[in-house]
């Protein structure tokens, strides 16, 4: 029974990191890159699967800042700006959250 309570504490503690992560990721998002994508959270996390995310964010956000550098050439220096490697992927800890089949919608509409 102890072992039981010992790993569904672990499971909830790592449940609720990764909702951390995402939360971060939100922040992040609206404050770096709603503006230059033109649109909310919602509509940016809708825009690929959870799969597809993490495809794009694999290899320090490679495919990610691919396609959206290419898309929004505006977004660009901040996208290629290696002060933000870690704050890109928070957001994708976002994106991947709440990806068009993930069932999550995010309150930052």
């Amino acid at each position: 029974m102890k072992k039981f309570l010992l790993l569904l504490a672990a499971v909830a503690l790592t449940a609720s990191m990764a909702q951390a992560d995402a939360a971060s990721g939100q922040k992040v998002y609206l404050k770096n890159f709603k503006a230059k994508f033109n649109m909310n959270g919602t509509k940016f996390a809708a825009e690929h699967t959870v799969s597809e995310w993490e495809d794009l964010f694999a290899n320090d956000a490679k495919g990610f800042v691919d396609e959206y550098g290419k898309r929004f050439p505006n977004a660009l220096p901040v996208l290629a700006n290696p002060e933000m490697k870690d704050k890109i992927q928070e957001v994708g800890d976002f994106a991947k959250q709440y990806g068009s089949d993930s069932g999550n919608v995010p309150s930052c509409g």
